[in-house]
């Protein structure tokens, strides 16, 4: 790190979170704020345009996640990097293990201090060399073998307003995409979950759910009825009469499902 002041990139797709960590770095002298992001694809482009000496980078955003953007960028590009997260239990586990600084919303001005002073520490005796390419790699490494096995969890973890839900997934019935956020549906009960759907998919047992469109996952013996309409294309009929429409290109893997 030079004389000149921290060069600092904010990543977070929720507006009040950009703004929050704003107000906590405008505080900060030696701080330059060099750019903002609210998704994955334009954190990848600012990085390595912008090239900042630091990045806060949010772990749970659509279409590319905080840890996606890191493999794209490639961890012996990507600048030093606090993890911000809503909740993400595999991550957190993972950041604990290989003591790589994260901020877990909603958190105070303290947490905030402890974690930008440590990233100064680093970046101060050369932050940005094998060591913290080694720990990123590490961290990635175990946040996937993490989620790789999460099909074999029996629940969900919905946190909404500082209250934490544990949704079973064999309780679910469908998903839905709603913007950031998927919509879980649960007899008559809906909760929403600040989760891709290509997350979901990943984490949801593969024999048990199928992803019918980009926007839709059903509890394969929740499906009543299927009925062909053109192209490969369904409604789905399920068993509280829901009605809902496949995807030609998911058709395959529902089929496969079904009969099986």
């Amino acid at each position: 790190m030079t004389d000149s002041r921290l060069r600092v990139l904010v990543v977070d797709d929720e507006p009040l979170a950009r703004e929050r960590l704003r107000t906590l770095l405008a505080e900060d002298p030696e701080i330059e704020i060099v750019g903002e992001c609210a998704d994955g694809r334009a954190t990848v482009e600012a990085v390595r345009g912008l090239a900042p000496d630091l990045v806060f980078l949010d772990v749970q955003m659509p279409l590319l996640d905080g840890f996606d953007v890191v493999t794209e960028i490639g961890v012996d590009a990507m600048p030093p990097v606090i993890f911000v997260t809503a909740f993400d239990e595999y991550a957190i586990r993972a950041f604990d293990v290989h003591a790589h600084d994260y901020l877990l919303k909603p958190f105070d001005r303290a947490r905030f201090e402890r974690a930008l002073k440590r990233a100064k520490e680093q970046l101060a005796v050369g932050g940005r060399g094998a060591a913290l390419a080694g720990q990123l790699r590490a961290l990635l490494d175990a946040v996937r073998s993490g989620r790789d096995t999460a099909n074999q969890d029996d629940r969900l973890v919905v946190r909404s307003r500082g209250r934490i839900t544990f949704v079973f997934t064999r309780e679910l019935d469908w998903i839905e995409a709603a913007g950031n956020y998927a919509r879980l549906h649960v007899g008559e009960e809906t909760h929403l979950m600040r989760e891709t759907m290509t997350g979901l998919a990943d984490r949801l047992p593969a024999d048990e759910f199928a992803r019918v469109s980009r926007s839709t996952i059903v509890r394969v013996d929740r499906i009543r009825e299927l009925k062909l309409l053109s192209h490969g294309e369904y409604t789905l009929v399920l068993r509280d009469g829901t009605r809902l429409k496949s995807s030609r290109g998911y058709a395959d893997r529902l089929e496969k499902l079904l009969s099986g």
